[in-house]
């Protein structure tokens, strides 16, 4: 991979990057793209496999991660034989792009894009309340390659007119595809998920967002409304508490909602010990 450029598109879920992805891919003269475990070349989905096709919240982040060892060495083949110089890794964190790009035995990012510079705080809001109230996902290539690959659950395709003179678009017009879907673990419809179950999704988001940080104890209740949560932690000292807890809770209600397709109403975080 000597001489390969890795930029990576950060965003929380939801809020857009899949939808924005083709037009940095274009401004920046990016050859392939990462996106929830798919790798795309040409508007076509030359390997991998979707995220968004399973059914449940653990198995589809491990897909996004590539932890399963067949599906991260069929990857790791096609980028070995592919010609580029530049590719762009979708994330919802700087920091789980460097896990996939450390699984696929990729360079560090060197340029990080966060979607707040290519999409108004409006659009964003759409997003994240389209995701939320119709569960749609977007996958940034044509109707007809996720038709090929997987036909069950396509909800809709949409064209985007790149227009000149519009801020981070190339100067050429051009009108690029793409897919709505709608994923088993988004469709609508009652979820109900045991104490036992969320616990160990919970568990599995503080691995990912920070090994460092232990779990002691976790406490489910079930709302009308909602699931709330309560987490007592231990945290290695030294840590700037106010900023990484509350974007750990952030990052355990975002995953949960997003790939559980639960609602979470609360969670609270008790830091029991500095260790």
């Amino acid at each position: 991979m000597r001489g390969v450029t890795v930029f990576a598109l950060v965003g929380r879920s939801g809020t857009g990057k899949s939808f924005r992805a083709k037009l940095v891919a274009q401004k920046f003269g990016i050859d392939m793209i990462i996106d929830d475990g798919l790798v795309i070349r040409d508007q076509k989905i030359i390997a991998g496999r979707s995220a968004k096709r399973e059914k449940v919240y653990l198995t589809a982040i491990k897909t996004a991660l590539f932890t399963n060892e067949s599906h991260c060495k069929e990857v790791r083949h096609t980028l070995d034989k592919e010609k580029f110089k530049r590719i762009l890794i979708l994330g919802t964190s700087e920091k789980m792009v460097r896990k996939i790009t450390h699984r696929l035995k990729l360079p560090s990012p060197s340029k990080v894009i966060n979607i707040e510079e290519i999409a108004s705080k409006e659009d964003i809001e759409t997003a994240i309340l389209s995701r939320k109230n119709e569960g749609k996902h977007v996958i940034p290539v044509p109707t007809i390659e996720i038709h090929r690959n997987y036909p069950q659950f396509v909800y809709d395709s949409v064209k985007v007119l790149l227009k000149r003179g519009v801020t981070l678009l190339p100067k050429k017009e051009k009108v690029f595809e793409k897919t709505v879907v709608q994923p088993e673990f988004g469709r609508k419809g009652r979820v109900t998920i045991s104490e036992s179950a969320l616990t160990q999704m919970v568990l599995h988001c503080v691995d990912e967002y920070d090994d460092t940080i232990a779990i002691h104890k976790v406490t489910v209740t079930q709302e009308p409304r909602g699931y709330y949560l309560s987490l007592n932690i231990h945290v290695p000292f030294g840590v700037q508490l106010s900023g990484t807890i509350h974007a750990l809770r952030d990052y355990i209600i975002e995953s949960l909602e997003h790939y559980g397709g639960i609602h979470i109403r609360k969670v609270d975080i008790k830091v029991d010990k500095l260790h």
